[in-house]
């Protein structure tokens, strides 16, 4: 009987802190999201008449934010990160690609990861997201997915979720008229995975994640997982038969293939046995910033002669992370592959600091018309080259 008694005194005890620690970490998730997804502070940027103008009247759109990953009212502006529909409207973003993030390993780097551990699962906890994504990765995927067409239910004049070209068009046809009205446009919101480790080993969660919304797969993130090797993970491995299976599955839905964080001889193998292009959704160019994290030039060119879309990042991938030092890479990257693939990856609050938030883009534009960019190479970079790779790649 006192062995009982002291098993469950030591359940209790262990239980309590295990409650306390978490409601403390729920107190501090919005804190937590501003340390880790912050903006330097910094002087307002000077924006010229003419940069200002060009920039109004450019279709902008960012490859990759997690913003859905954070628990935090999306439709209303915030200083809490680098995200929300207020602040893409300012910055004019129509359009959006929402990343969603279902395991995280403790002390994440660009070098060697496992997935023996996560990060997510506390946050899931702390966050008070359902009960199934406490266990599950797919339920966490999916429960991300619902909180963008939540927004959407609340709001269909703001955000317009984007499955298909006719979608993309209609979504920018709203945008147009809006503006011209002087009314709130909506932002065109796509949903992208990253990692396949959510795909729990079922390649029948390809289409589970489709029905849901995701039009993007990224395959690989921090650490190696069942379709192959992370450019961070241990084994540098190609694609294994699943991952294959999953590309040509990805294929026959015409969902976009994202090979950020992918090793290079996934990128590789994908690019052997894709018969579509295929996107690098947020990244540096190695030849501006020699990190691991970031695909060797050769590389680069091949996934761009391809068709490939190379979306140019905001933090420290880039290396220099001010204006200048994110334009930099942007000139390098179109002296590398071409004008026509390169866009916009932000990695917008994905525990990441920036310079300068999504309200702030103007000062990408600016920086652009200060070294020389003709207005043809601004207008592909921010958001037409990304535009027309949609029309081309969605679903009909």
């Amino acid at each position: 009987m006192l062995k009982l008694i002291k098993i469950t005194l030591i359940s209790v005890f262990v239980m309590a802190v295990v409650i306390c620690s978490a409601a403390v970490y729920a107190g501090r998730t919005g804190a937590m999201g501003r340390v880790m997804n912050k903006v330097e502070s910094h002087a307002p940027y000077e924006i010229s008449r003419d940069a200002q103008m060009m920039h109004n009247a450019l279709t902008v759109m960012d490859w990759h934010c997690d913003a859905l990953l954070w628990e935090k009212n999306l439709l209303k502006r915030s200083s809490n990160g680098h995200v929300d529909f207020p602040r893409l409207r300012e910055g004019n973003v129509a359009v959006q690609m929402f990343t969603v993030v279902t395991k995280s390993p403790s002390g994440q780097n660009y070098d060697s990861n496992t997935g023996e551990s996560d990060n997510i699962t506390l946050l899931a906890w702390a966050q008070g997201w359902p009960k199934e994504t406490r266990d599950s990765l797919l339920a966490r995927a999916l429960y991300q997915a619902k909180k963008l067409h939540d927004f959407q239910a609340e709001k269909p004049e703001e955000v317009m979720i984007v499955r298909t070209k006719k979608d993309l068009e209609k979504a920018l046809a709203a945008r147009k008229d809006a503006l011209a009205a002087d009314k709130t446009p909506p932002t065109a919101s796509l949903i992208g995975l990253e990692g396949c480790h959510a795909l729990e080993n079922k390649l029948e969660n390809v289409q589970a994640l489709y029905d849901a919304g995701y039009r993007m797969i990224g395959l690989l993130h921090f650490f190696d997982n069942e379709v192959g090797g992370s450019l961070h993970g241990v084994s540098s491995s190609g694609l294994t038969p699943f991952g294959r299976d999953v590309v040509r599955k990805c294929e026959e839905l015409n969902m976009i293939i994202d090979l950020a964080h992918s090793s290079p001889q996934v990128a590789e193998d994908v690019l052997a046995m894709a018969t579509r292009p295929v996107v690098v959704s947020h990244t540096g160019v190695y030849g501006t910033c020699p990190k691991k994290r970031n695909f060797q030039d050769a590389l680069m060119k091949k996934i761009a002669d391809k068709g490939g879309i190379i979306g140019i990042g905001y933090w420290d991938a880039v290396c220099d992370t001010t204006p200048e030092g994110v334009v930099k890479s942007i000139r390098y990257a179109i002296d590398l592959v071409g004008v026509d693939h390169v866009a916009l990856g932000s990695d917008y609050d994905g525990s990441v600091t920036t310079k300068f938030d999504t309200s702030e883009l103007a000062i990408l534009t600016q920086t652009m018309m200060d070294n020389g960019f003709t207005d043809a190479e601004i207008a592909k970079v921010m958001g037409g080259n990304s535009v027309r790779f949609l029309m081309e790649n969605l679903p009909d």
